[in-house]
């Protein structure tokens, strides 16, 4: 079992960048493959993007594509989540998760393991 721990959220403004980060502790985090996914106030949680077990590919939504970037360091047992040129919309809170499934992309319900999330909040 693994648990994930989120950071790197704040309070930006718009066009700012931020880089979140998620740290794997409990498994073996190169196992998994690695998602994102973000709830913005009275909305329903939706798909950010995700990364291979390897890294070696990533699918992005199609609201972010372009403008976020997934990688990971499995030495280090983390997940990032660079995020740039960031909009107001982009206001939620985001969610790292690990799931088993190596195909792993938009279903949360593939996702077996989630963080507690970090805020990233663009002031207009």
């Amino acid at each position: 079992q693994v648990q994930l721990v989120e950071s790197g959220g704040g309070l930006v403004q718009a066009g700012d960048s931020l880089r979140l980060s998620c740290a794997a502790s409990g498994g073996t985090f190169s196992s998994y493959t690695m998602g994102w996914f973000r709830q913005a106030p009275g909305k329903e949680r939706e798909f950010v993007g995700r990364i291979s077990q390897s890294g070696l590919t990533t699918v992005y939504a199609d609201s972010v594509k372009g403008r976020f970037t997934i990688s990971r360091d499995n030495a280090k047992n983390t997940v990032y989540l660079q995020v740039n040129s960031l909009k107001y919309e982009d206001t939620a809170v985001y969610y790292c998760a690990a799931s088993w499934v190596l195909t792993a992309t938009r279903w949360s319900s593939e996702y077996a393991y989630w963080g507690q999330g970090t805020q990233v909040t663009v002031s207009s």
